[in-house]
């Protein structure tokens, strides 16, 4: 059995399964710089012994699956850092330094996702077509570099998530998808650039995502969220919530959420029956520890 049809089948069986915690805001964190316009992405080539023990670190808190460090390695972003040309180098060693993190602690079970999100820290867009063609490029290069399943992260839009799924849905690999929500001022949860979220998780359902996740999300939407998806999908749900703030392109750490209060919230989520529980920008390895803790205690 594979190890990926292992954890579907645990999860299956109403198991919840715990994930890393952030990984490119931990890099900053650990002092990798970050690219003009690409965030924390560069970390791979630059700093990659920092990038490889972040993975180790979370695995060796009690997760189970770790996301590679890619959130920010999407060509567009990497070509508005004047990085373009190593595309397919910083997508290759992001899955790599994961994939090496789980071999160096022996956690043979753990699942590799290579990530990826169309986010674009100048606003600017490439067209649909360009998107696509270059996000199936990429998903391609992580599957060649051992990746375990494709995680679309922070989807924001409808079209732009429509774009990204058709992108990846005959790769080759399971997909999961990552949505960030908010909640619109007449109180409903919607896509935090303001589309329905309804709309999106019919779209995600039909394109053969396995695993819908909450992500880089606001805690005190993330139940209500859980709610929402749940009312147009019948598969498993993650979350992995945000606490941070981006100051000027860069993050900043002196408010987030302790890791009692961040498992009080998780406890909440977990009992709304989640099949997945870790965390986003700002939650480190030590909120991992917790709900590793509060997971074992029950």
């Amino acid at each position: 059995m594979s190890r990926y049809t292992d954890m579907m089948t645990r999860i299956a069986a109403g198991e919840c399964i715990l994930i890393d915690g952030a990984t490119g805001t931990e890099a900053e964190r650990r002092g990798v710089p970050q690219l003009d316009n690409a965030w924390n992405g560069g970390g791979a080539l630059s700093h990659p012994d920092i990038v490889r023990q972040v993975h180790l670190d979370y695995l060796e808190a009690g997760a189970e699956v770790i996301i590679s460090n890619s959130f920010a390695t999407h060509f567009h972003a990497l070509e508005a850092a004047g990085e373009g040309a190593r595309f397919e180098d910083y997508n290759r060693r992001a899955v790599e330094l994961a994939v090496e993190a789980r071999a160096a602690g022996g956690h043979d079970k753990a699942l590799v996702a290579g990530g990826i999100s169309y986010w674009s820290w100048r606003g600017d867009m490439p067209s649909a077509t360009e998107m696509q063609a270059a996000t199936s490029r990429q998903a391609g290069i992580m599957k060649a570099a051992g990746a375990d399943l494709i995680m679309l992260e922070m989807m924001i839009d409808q079209s732009n998530l429509e774009t990204t799924l058709d992108a990846v849905r005959d790769i080759g690999l399971p997909v999961w998808a990552g949505i960030t929500t908010s909640r619109a001022p007449e109180g409903h949860i919607r896509l935090r650039k303001g589309d329905p979220l309804a709309p999106a998780v019919r779209a995600l359902a039909a394109g053969g995502v396995e695993l819908i996740n909450i992500m880089h999300t606001e805690v005190e939407f993330v139940a209500e969220s859980i709610d929402a998806v749940r009312d147009d999908w019948s598969g498993p749900i993650g979350v992995y919530a945000h606490s941070s703030n981006e100051v000027d392109k860069r993050w900043v750490f002196d408010d987030v959420i302790s890791p009692h209060d961040y498992g009080e919230f998780a406890d909440g989520w977990t009992a709304q029956g989640l099949s997945l529980i870790g965390g986003c920008c700002g939650i480190g390895e030590a909120h991992i520890h917790e709900l590793c803790r509060r997971m074992q205690h029950g």
